[in-house]
Order: structure tokens, then C-alpha cells, then sequence
């Protein structure tokens, strides 16, 4: 699958399976190490658009950014959220594979699998 893209934490076992899933159907995506190269807003908004989902739905609740940070606060809007992921690239729920106009977390990792049809 060429032009495959995966946003990834190698420390987390969640998106080291989602990998060994890619690799063992001969899939080597890009490997984005999110948290040494976090994306900037302009990518978060764009990887947003490709999973089709809210910015509160890409935040992971039990980082510690995100209680320090206040982010359960429903007055934040998208921008606040976007800004604050940027910022703190813990925030951003992994694994996420990126193919074309297409995306998904890797949550459960077999999601992974959804793109490759």
C-alpha cells in the first residue's frame, strides 16, 4: 500500500501491534514518530478531516496535559483542543493510519485493517 502513513509511538503496544498487523500483510507505512516530530495545526485539522471526527475525539482523557491543561472544560472550542494537541503531542491518540483521503485510529489495532481494502 503505497503512500501509507502511520502516526506512531513505538513505546505503546496498542500501535506497535497495529505495525506488526501493516507488516505482516507486506505493508511498510511511513513511520511518523508524533511525539520527537508533532504534527502543527494546520496537520492535526487536516488528519481531523480524514477521520472524520471532532477534535475532542482525537484527545487522550488520561494524559496528565490533559487535567493540568483543564481540557475537559465544554467551553474549549475546537481551536483551544487543536492548539493544545500541538503543544502536547501526548494528547493525540494513537496509532493512526493514513491512506489517501482516508484514516483511522488504531483502537482496537485491528482497526488498522479498515483501509485496506
Amino acid at each position: 500500500m503505497s503512500g501509507s502513513l502511520l502516526y506512531h509511538n513505538p513505546r505503546c503496544s496498542k500501535s506497535r501491534e497495529a505495525l506488526r498487523l501493516l507488516q505482516a500483510r507486506g505493508i511498510e507505512p511511513r513511520i511518523v514518530p508524533y511525539l520527537e516530530q508533532p504534527p502543527d495545526t494546520g496537520a492535526l485539522r487536516d488528519l481531523l478531516r480524514r477521520l472524520g471526527i471532532a477534535p475532542r475525539a482525537l484527545l487522550r482523557t488520561g494524559e496528565a496535559e490533559y487535567a493540568e491543561l483543564g481540557l475537559a472544560d465544554p467551553a474549549l472550542d475546537d481551536d483551544a483542543i487543536i492548539a493544545a494537541m500541538a503543544a502536547h503531542p501526548r494528547l493525540i491518540e494513537r496509532p493512526i493510519l493514513v491512506r489517501g483521503d482516508r484514516a483511522v485510529i488504531g483502537r482496537p489495532p485491528e482497526r488498522v485493517l479498515d483501509l485496506l481494502d
